[in-house]
């Protein structure tokens, strides 16, 4: 018999279900609760919507770099634990809480210390009645950083020794409690104070602290998978954060810088007026719809293909390769249809301008065709190479198309060539449009497939 151009294995089919639907289910509820947030704010003061955006993509870039950590840990404990080496997949739980804990804290003393300077990276000074509202929310809601990154670290890693059930659990009471307290805190409904967007700053610290405690009695009191405590966290060995920094580490690093490209990007949007801010905020939450299910996808695909790798089956490796890129191909197609189908009603459920409304329309609509090519190339970075021990190439990547592409064309269409704001937003995604070319010849290659495990 030849080589199977696509698995057949009934098992990988389950299993991708089985590890990506509590993730999908995960980001769709926070989708919902984001958009809850964002016109529960927009309800309470049309003003409040553009700061409150402007301040949280400084929150998005922070929860990507603790994702990204997280996800570091992932690709060592999948091949640990296809290796079936539990101890050593235990170093990584450690290693994980430790630097998303480390790096959460230093985050917050940042924003503490240097409120107004963060906050200029992404607001125009010249937004005077704006940066007042943003500063309350940022001030309040940076408090969530440190429960995040518990809820993160813990996750990622339970994710790597295929328990994922915890993710939809915390999730769904975290996200309700959210949606609850921002009634109750934003508008004052109950005999609550009517605290407005500090409201809503509040409303997302409690609703991350209910988060981080049930993956903690999860992972500590319930899950069986794999035998852990709550005092193994506090033993690190040097191999293991040797082996982090240089395997699982360029995930975090490769997330962080990426979402520093998305700051700057912010940054720019902030000095293009506040209809531009309000309809980039519409056009984001919309892009999380149509990735969503892709990155959640992806995320199982890496656990698959990593413990595959750690098994040492090569053969099968490669197989799993073929067939996600053929299955995220036609999930672009499908979900690109679904946001354009769906961009109008969206947009009109936060009562803007009718300026805003049509120039979100246009910019999801350009953001719709790059999905295609967003959730090719995601099924080989995020899924297929970070399981397979490929990430420096992937950080090299997106290094590369962020900092030599992205930002330079952004910034010459915003300051220099002064193009429409929708050309502007379409450079923002440029990279979304040639990236999977490179995902694609990687592929073909045999450099991608790299054991990270000790003997």
């Amino acid at each position: 018999m030849g080589k199977q151009f696509f698995t057949r294995e009934k098992g990988f089919y389950a299993a991708m279900v089985r590890l990506s639907l509590p993730a999908a289910f995960r980001s769709l509820l926070s989708f919902l609760v984001l958009m809850a947030d964002n016109v529960m704010v927009s309800r309470y003061s049309e003003s409040a919507l553009a700061p409150v955006s402007q301040a949280n993509s400084i929150s998005t870039f922070v929860t990507a770099a603790l994702s990204g950590l997280g996800s570091g840990a992932v690709v060592m404990i999948a091949q640990y634990w296809g290796k079936k080496d539990h101890r050593s997949a235990r170093q990584f739980f450690s290693v994980a809480l430790a630097a998303c804990a480390g790096l959460s804290m230093l985050f917050i003393a940042l924003i503490l210390l240097f409120p107004r300077a963060i906050l200029s990276l992404v607001l125009d000074g010249a937004q005077q009645e704006l940066t007042p509202i943003a500063l309350s929310y940022l001030m309040i809601s940076c408090f969530a950083y440190l429960p995040l990154g518990i809820s993160s670290a813990l996750s990622g890693a339970l994710k790597g020794v295929e328990v994922v059930k915890v993710t939809l659990y915390a999730t769904v009471i975290s996200l309700l409690s959210n949606v609850v307290l921002n009634d109750l805190l934003i508008f004052g409904h109950l005999g609550f104070p009517r605290m407005g967007v500090e409201g809503a700053a509040l409303a997302t610290v409690i609703a991350r602290v209910i988060e981080a405690a049930v993956v903690w009695i999860y992972c500590f009191r319930v899950q069986k998978a794999i035998e852990i405590r709550p005092r193994d966290m506090l033993h690190q060995e040097k191999w293991a954060w040797k082996d982090y920094f240089r395997f699982g580490a360029p995930v975090g690093f490769t997330d962080a810088q990426w979402a520093l490209v998305g700051l700057m990007k912010m940054a720019a949007i902030g000095h293009l007026g506040k209809e531009m801010m309000s309809a980039m905020n519409l056009t984001d939450t919309m892009m999380d719809l149509g990735t969503m299910f892709t990155f959640a996808l992806a995320g199982g695909a890496c656990v698959l293909v990593g413990k595959a790798v750690g098994q040492g089956d090569m053969e099968k490796v490669r197989c799993y390769s073929r067939t996600i890129q053929v299955m995220f191909a036609l999930i672009g197609i499908l979900m690109a249809g679904v946001v354009m189908l769906v961009r109008f009603p969206f947009i009109s459920l936060y009562g803007q301008t009718e300026a805003v409304e049509q120039l979100a329309g246009q910019m999801i609509f350009i953001g719709a065709l790059t999905i295609l090519g967003t959730s090719y190339h995601a099924s080989c970075f995020v899924g297929i190479n970070r399981g397979a021990g490929d990430n420096r190439f992937v950080m090299g990547v997106d290094i590369i198309c962020g900092w030599l592409v992205v930002l330079p064309l952004t910034y010459l269409g915003a300051f220099v060539f002064h193009w429409p704001l929708p050309v502007i937003f379409l450079c923002t995604r440029i990279d979304q449009c040639f990236k999977w070319i490179i995902a694609f010849f990687r592929l073909r290659g045999k450099k991608w497939i790299k054991n990270v495990t000790r003997a």
